[in-house]
């Protein structure tokens, strides 16, 4: 296939699962609207989000890298975005002490630091296990 093409096509699948995955993510994991939040300013809320994006998109590089296809990257984007909210969940439940989510909400910026750098080690781990 051409270069070009093949770029395209997983361009396209890239922003798709990025979007369904924030969005899914947004859905069931917080109480609160991330993008609302980010629209007034919330800095710890953007971190969290951008760490879901990237964590995402190094998970799709991973796949992209190893030569799968661009379904098999589809799907490991599906784990990826599995994964993520997992290992919010995870991370909410390893934290008795304080609510990630209301610490987020309430604009902990250390919070989002780490709820961000939780992502992104997932996605690199995601991404190694596909090589």
């Amino acid at each position: 296939m051409n270069a070009l093409l093949l770029t395209l096509l997983y361009f396209v699948v890239s922003i798709v699962v990025v979007l369904i995955g924030v969005g899914l993510f947004g859905l069931i994991t917080t109480k609160y609207k991330d993008w609302d939040e980010i629209a007034d300013g919330n800095t710890a809320v953007a971190l969290s989000v951008g760490g879901k994006i990237i964590g995402l998109s190094i998970v799709l590089m991973f796949a992209i890298l190893q030569g799968e296809t661009v379904s098999i990257t589809l799907l490991w984007g599906a784990v990826g975005v599995v994964l993520q909210i997992v290992i919010y969940f995870l991370f909410d439940l390893l934290t008795p002490r304080f609510s990630v989510q209301q610490k987020l909400k309430e604009g902990n910026v250390a919070v989002g630091i780490i709820s961000c750098c939780v992502s992104l080690g997932l996605g690199f781990v995601i991404g190694a296990s596909i090589t």
